[in-house]
């Protein structure tokens, strides 16, 4: 499988593709968001590690530049920075995972193996609970015929819930459809992540249809 890595410290490139080869993986490389973009969009990959941080063009336009084309290449944001803000905001504009420099390689793989694990939406499935909809195949949700757009992990979230529509759906199991099996939540993630869902399929409208289950999790009906 390949894998672009686009990072702009050389020594830090040079380590992550030894490692990732040595993995099995087959590994290209860019030193700058502008160069990484045009090497995402030219060629296919099974996965790419994004600095946050880059030069020309940062991981977050990289990100959404390629969640606006369409392209769902599972992504992995790495960032120097630890505030739950600054992650929260590289998922939203379309990362799949983030990891804090410095990490261990482990964990990278780990990562790795968990989206990869994710298996591939390839029949067409449409979801209805109320006005609300979910084509699985447009990859499109839309509420009273209004579309809303959703980061990866809230449309993953939202999928688990309406698979089990009316059903309780434990924390647990909202967070290993989210983020992968090997995932553990430090910083109340899954929260941050409903509470976004909500104020977007639920704030304005006259019924919410996402509800909490006290002492199990979530679940979603009229």
């Amino acid at each position: 499988m390949n894998i672009l890595v686009i990072e702009d410290e050389q020594k830090l490139v040079d380590i992550l593709k030894k490692a990732l080869t040595k993995q099995g993986y087959t590994v290209d490389t860019a030193l700058d968001g502008k160069k990484g973009l045009e090497k995402a969009l030219k060629n296919s990959y099974g996965l790419i590690i994004l600095d946050l941080m880059l030069p020309k063009k940062d991981g977050k336009e990289v990100c959404r530049e390629l969640r606006n084309r369409q392209i769902h290449t599972p992504i992995i944001m790495l960032t120097a920075l630890g505030l739950l803000e600054d992650k929260i905001h590289g998922l939203d504009v379309g990362a799949d995972d983030y990891l804090l420099k410095p990490f261990e390689m482990n964990e990278l793989f780990a990562r790795i193996r968990a989206l990869l694990r994710r298996p591939k939406v390839t029949d067409t499935l449409i979801y209805k609970v109320g006005d609300l909809v979910m084509d699985t195949k447009a990859h499109e949700v839309t509420r009273a015929g209004k579309r809303i757009a959703l980061t990866p992990k809230e449309y993953r979230i939202l999928d688990t819930l309406l698979r089990q529509k009316g059903g309780a759906i434990t924390r647990d199991e909202l967070i290993r459809e989210a983020w992968g099996q090997d995932f553990k939540e430090e910083n109340h993630e899954l929260n941050v992540h409903i509470r976004y869902l909500r104020n977007k399929i639920d704030k304005g409208q006259k019924k919410a249809l996402v509800h909490t289950v006290r002492g199990v999790g979530y679940t979603i009906k009229e």
